[in-house]
């Protein structure tokens, strides 16, 4: 429609333009679909915010920094003796690793008596004096020595009774003999039944090579794993954090001191976790140092244990070999394994596998073996001879 109007002082009426009626806008709905994603995932971060450092793998390492104004993970107030532990702990973490001109490999020997097999090792460390010490941890009788780098090597010990706290404080008091010696920066602690399996040199490169520590541990749900946990370690210990794993570690200097200035999760192991308690079997040394470094360093640990040793018979007890179960073929499995494998202990049977990574290059697990029996001696100084190995 045409619209007429007259302008003043004029007879002829002047077409005016009709008024204009926009069309309603069409911005692109779409565009609105992922911002409102982002805003979503934001809430649900801030509702839910990440618990561990694990997640840093799924998510980008920008998400990963939005812990630095999300609220807390951690709710609760921790008492004084948490809260000042945590504080050491975290700054051990953080320290730097303690320098030495020459460092040496703590062999740490936890046993009844004597040791067995000390002229095997005494052919293991020939030729390396420099590189190395040795402690002895005799709980029950003096040791005789058949080598003259074991004499003297003796700490003050006390009692041991399997699965009883008092294992883990041979293992810390070992420990701290150890720590003594600023230029010893690897510990391995090893029974009276294990052997070598590789040269010292093999060894030695090993372990000061990489930068982790070789504690075992897995998540075992069943009744030998999670099945052992006591609420009575509540709040420090969550159920979800109790992890199991082999006692026999291999550790860098920088976890050795966290174990001897940690006491709070010590203690809750030491009141709750013993064997015939609340109708249960809880072994310490089978759960401590597992659980621990799941929870302050998971990151610094390889969850294998260097120390090979058969439980595929499914005892309490794992596997001893007598001279007649010393082969050349069983050895050379052994050296050959270069992945670690935990069963849990439910109904389900779930074989957990994990490579065995070193810096990277999947590599064999083991440097050590047990448990052999004394009669194996003879057997294992020919095998391992020929295998080059010592």
């Amino acid at each position: 429609m045409i619209a007429q109007a007259w302008l003043p002082g004029t007879n002829d009426p002047k077409i005016m333009p009709a008024s204009r009626h926009r069309a309603p806008s069409r911005r692109p709905l779409w565009i609105l679909a992922p911002i409102l994603l982002v805003c979503m995932a934001l809430v649900a971060l801030y509702v839910h915010p990440l618990r561990r450092y694990s997640a840093c793998y799924v998510f980008s390492s920008s998400v990963c920094s939005l812990k630095e104004w999300l609220p807390p993970v951690h709710t609760r107030v921790y008492n004084d003796d948490e809260l000042a532990t945590r504080v050491v702990i975290r700054d051990i973490l953080l320290m730097p690793a303690v320098e030495s001109k020459n460092p040496k490999i703590a062999f740490m020997f936890l046993t009844p008596g004597s040791l067995p097999f000390e002229k095997l090792w005494e052919k293991f460390f020939r030729g390396h004096e420099d590189k190395f010490s040795i402690y002895v941890h005799a709980s029950r009788e003096k040791p005789v020595h058949v080598s003259s780098l074991f004499v003297g090597k003796e700490i003050r010990s006390e009692k041991v009774a399997w699965g009883k706290i008092s294992m883990v404080d041979a293992e810390k008091r070992l420990l701290a003999n150890a720590l003594q010696d600023i230029d010893n920066q690897h510990f391995i602690l090893l029974s009276d039944s294990c052997v070598p399996l590789h040269n010292f040199d093999y060894v030695y490169n090993y372990l000061l090579g990489i930068n982790v520590s070789f504690i075992d541990g897995f998540k075992d749900p069943g009744p030998h794993g999670t099945g052992r946990y006591s609420e009575h370690m509540l709040p420090e210990i969550e159920k979800e954090d109790f992890r199991k794993g082999a006692q026999w570690f291999s550790i860098k200097r920088q976890h050795a001191v966290l174990i001897l200035a940690d006491s709070v999760y010590y203690t809750k192991f030491k009141l709750y976790c013993r064997p015939r308690m609340e109708g249960r079997n809880c072994y310490a040394d089978e759960h401590y140092l597992p659980t621990l470094f799941h929870m302050v360093d998971p990151g610094g640990i390889a969850n294998w244990s260097v120390t090979h040793v058969d439980w595929s018979e499914g005892k309490w007890h794992p596997k001893a070999y007598r001279a007649r179960d010393v082969t050349l073929d069983l050895l050379k499995n052994i050296i050959s394994i270069d992945e670690s494998i935990h069963v849990t202990s439910d109904s389900k049977k779930v074989v957990q596998r994990r490579p065995c990574v070193w810096n990277g290059m999947k590599r064999p697990c083991y440097l050590f073996a047990r448990k052999f029996y004394p009669e194996a001696l003879d057997s294992l100084m020919h095998l391992l001879s020929n295998l080059t190995i010592i």
